[in-house]
């Protein structure tokens, strides 16, 4: 993960002017390991700073996304930000959908599709979604099977979103 003063000079390198805003930005992220809605983000920068609109914390979190010091997930309830994992080449997630556990996929499945000439893909996304061991044990998500393996005993839902 980033640190705070990694994030700063990424953003000063860039040309950023470092407000105290995009301070307090660059610690809340650095000190929070899971994943924050654009709304947590506001409601936690409002308390510091009133007047502050919903709009400005969403153009920084774009910007600092673009700058790649957070990373953007698509979650069912809506997009969410994370520090950075300071993986410095392409790679993908596995996520907890308990305690937002990540760990990153070094193998990019783009490797196995066939784009004919018929598309240009311009970006992809790819995160697998679960349960980590320590949540399986804590929360009864999972049954081992006959394989030695684990599967899923709670509903769960299937999609393929981004490209």
């Amino acid at each position: 993960m980033l640190t705070k003063d990694e994030i700063i000079a990424t953003m000063s390198a860039q040309g950023l002017r470092i407000t105290d805003q995009r301070k307090t930005l660059a610690t809340l992220f650095s000190e929070n390991e899971g994943y924050l809605s654009p709304k947590d983000v506001y409601e936690y920068m409002g308390k510091k700073y009133s007047g502050l609109s919903f709009d400005t914390v969403y153009r920084n979190l774009r910007v600092m996304q673009d700058l790649g010091v957070l990373e953007q997930v698509s979650f069912e309830d809506g997009m969410k930000f994370k520090v950075s994992c300071n993986e410095h080449h392409h790679h993908h997630h596995m996520i907890c959908l308990s305690c937002q556990k990540t760990l990153p996929i070094s193998f990019c499945p783009m490797q196995m599709t066939d784009p004919t000439d018929q598309f240009q893909i311009v970006e992809h996304k790819f995160e697998i979604f679960g349960y980590c061991k320590d949540c399986q044990q804590k929360n009864g998500h999972t049954e081992s099977n006959s394989d030695g393996g684990f599967r899923q005993t709670s509903s769960h839902t299937h999609s393929h979103g981004g490209y």
